[in-house]
């Protein structure tokens, strides 16, 4: 084992869960194998011994699988750290967006299961740029581009995810585990994938500083905090159901129709993708109606009126 972090890294993974986990509470890290959860548990090992448990996923799509979650174990048992591997099935269809899915799944269960106050992810600065230019490329609104928080809670578990190296840089993290076995995917460096083309033209480039990107998309995330609080104003005045409908009366500000929109798609069972919301909102503010996700949207006097699309015949 080497001698342990840096102190100055410790000391900013002490500030940061004293920040996002105030109570001192017990808490879970998801650990992959990768360098940057690696260098999250050595973190936590030396800020807060005995506070902590570890979970690795083995989501069984890669044969390494098996062999990365035992790298963690072999780490954890080193240091006497409590250790779970959580085993998972990823059904067919977007791989990617499954397994994220069976991942919160699996962890959430295992926190709730174990009485741990929150799990901490190893998302860092680097991460949170990637994901704010590769949005802002793809036209993203505020949601998009308020990127990773800090603190949030999955959608559809009731467990609280932390992130304290949000503003560590990667390669801050890889010099903690500089002298470990880590996991290295292949995947992250082929440029096929659009976050690794980001990430690949992000290093070549000087005059762009990722922590000042990670910085914008957090105040962009406080005004998606205002936005959304402002939407649970409206939504009494705005928005009336009628038997399986919902019957919206478009407000003045555009920002507050497109979130008011979005919460009457989710309410209708509806998952938009991409601009679907954006595109549905062009066509109603035109007098025209719509379909998206399962959900008909027209135009009646004024009020825009979505339901649940009818059964096609066959």
């Amino acid at each position: 084992m080497s001698e342990g972090p840096p102190p100055e890294l410790v000391a900013r993974f002490r500030e940061a869960l004293a920040r996002l986990n105030p109570d001192d509470r017990r808490i879970g890290l998801a650990v992959s194998g990768g360098p940057d959860s690696m260098a999250m548990l050595l973190l936590a090992h030396a800020a807060i011994p005995g506070r902590f448990a570890v979970a690795t996923v083995d989501h069984g799509l890669r044969p390494e699988a098996a062999d990365e979650c035992a790298l963690v174990q072999a780490a954890c048992e080193a240091r006497g750290i409590e250790c779970a591997v959580l085993s998972v099935s990823v059904g067919e269809g977007n791989v990617q967006a499954e397994a994220r899915e069976v991942r919160y799944g699996a962890l959430c269960g295992w926190a709730d299961g174990t009485g741990l106050a929150a799990i901490a992810t190893a998302h860092h600065a680097d991460d949170q740029a990637e994901t704010f230019l590769m949005r802002l490329n793809r036209g993203s609104g505020v949601a998009g581009l308020a990127g990773v928080r800090e603190v949030n809670f999955p959608p559809n578990f009731d467990c609280r995810i932390i992130r304290p190296v949000l503003h560590f840089r990667r390669a801050e993290l890889a010099q903690v585990v500089a002298d470990e076995a880590v996991v290295h995917d292949p995947s992250n460096k082929d440029p096929r994938f659009d976050r690794v083309a980001i990430r690949q033209n992000l290093e070549g480039c000087d005059w762009l500083d990722p922590l000042a990107i990670a910085r914008s998309a957090s105040i962009v995330a406080e005004a998606y905090e205002a936005v959304e609080a402002y939407a649970d104003l409206l939504w009494p005045q705005a928005v009336r159901s009628e038997g399986e409908t919902y019957v919206l009366t478009p407000v003045p500000a555009r920002e507050m129709n497109r979130r008011l929109l979005a919460r009457v798609l989710d309410k209708l069972g509806g998952r938009p993708r991409g601009g679907d919301v954006a595109r549905l909102l062009m066509k109603l503010e035109a007098g025209e109606g719509g379909n998206v996700a399962g959900v008909l949207a027209r135009v009646k006097r004024g009020e825009w009126v979505l339901g649940p699309e009818p059964a096609r015949r066959t």
